[in-house]
């Protein structure tokens, strides 16, 4: 075999284990302050382990649920501000799982990069270990994908995998009926959906993320970065408590597209637009994309993130479950005879 000069090392091809491992250091106290009842092992195994029994769970049926956080990555990469953008992704996971009825238990990431930057890095996933401490659910394991020459220089790439559980027939929408009572939990903000658009309104606008916000304290970019509001521990009581039928995460679709997910043939959702104040963000986006009533209910979430089918018995009661968890409740309207979502009165 001849000699070999001038050989080359994984880390001078751009990929530094060495790194990788470090990273998996720094994050192990993040992630151990996510145990909850069932969690088996911490992190760094070849697959992570979870004990059902040990959550509490007789005859439990699984539920996954897995999702990014589309281009409102753009806005966190080009700002250098990853700080909450891992809440984000942990949201739009746990957030759909209990529209199921199902508690989320335990969720994985897929961080990907062309360079791993320690410190960056370490923020992003200390940002879904907080979201998954918000919401019950413990993070057992993920993924850090080191890949040169796959992504343009600063960029990086989030997924993220929930895993839930509930006892079998305890799965949600069930029993939604004409008279139910819509009870719409108040956003934050955008979330996690429609940023392409908001990208485009700010590129019309002439605005930098950096530019004082118009709508809002401090930047632009920090206004739109707020992180996707957490739903879970008071749709959980709820749910438990028995008291709601259906739950609607309002995402990519806005209210016209993801409240009739839940809806049975022959039943539509009346919802009045006079029962809240539009957040300032959306009157910005509207004002200045030029974007009408319509389009905006079927986009953006319009200040509305969790839209709960209660009985009109119980309506008081999963009031209290979801304001103890911290969210504004608004009563929106109810459930009818016909299909999709009807509305009145006006968002402006």
């Amino acid at each position: 075999m001849s000699d070999i000069k001038n050989g080359i090392t994984y880390a001078d091809a751009g990929v530094d284990i060495d790194a990788g491992n470090e990273l998996v250091e720094r994050i192990k106290p993040a992630a151990k302050r996510t145990a909850r009842p069932g969690t088996m092992a911490g992190l760094g195994g070849f697959g992570a382990l979870f004990d059902l029994k040990g959550a509490g769970y007789n005859d439990p049926i699984l539920v996954a649920a897995t999702d990014g956080v589309g281009t409102k990555l753009r806005i966190a990469i080009d700002t250098g501000n990853v700080d909450t953008i891992g809440i984000d992704l942990v949201a739009m996971c746990v957030n759909d799982l209990v529209c199921q009825g199902a508690e989320p238990l335990f969720f994985l990431d897929y961080f990907a990069t062309g360079k791993l930057k320690l410190d960056e890095a370490t923020a992003i996933i200390e940002g879904i270990a907080k979201g998954c401490e918000d919401s019950g659910c413990a993070l057992i394991g993920g993924e850090t994908a080191e890949m040169p020459g796959m992504y343009h220089e600063g960029d990086f790439d989030l997924a993220g995998f929930a895993v839930g559980a509930m006892e079998r027939g305890q799965d949600l929408p069930r029993g939604v009926a004409k008279g139910d009572v819509l009870l719409g939990l108040t956003s934050n903000g955008v979330h996690s959906n429609g940023y392409s658009l908001v990208r485009k309104i700010v590129e019309r606008s002439g605005l930098k993320w950096s530019d004082l916000c118009p709508f809002s304290d401090g930047t632009l970019g920090e206004a739109l970065l707020a992180p996707t509001a957490l739903y879970v521990k008071g749709a959980v009581a709820a749910v438990k408590d028995d008291c709601v039928r259906a739950l609607a995460h309002i995402t990519g679709g806005g209210l016209t597209e993801n409240l009739p997910r839940v809806l049975p043939e022959g039943l539509g959702a009346e919802i009045d637009l006079d029962t809240w104040t539009l957040p300032p963000v959306f009157h910005w986006l509207a004002e200045h994309g030029g974007i009408d009533q319509k389009e905006m209910l079927k986009t953006f979430n319009c200040g509305i993130g969790m839209i709960a089918v209660v009985p009109s018995d119980k309506v008081e009661v999963a009031r209290h479950h979801f304001a103890a968890a911290g969210h504004d409740v608004v009563q929106l309207g109810q459930i009818a005879d016909g299909q999709g979502v009807s509305y009145r009165g006006s968002l402006f």
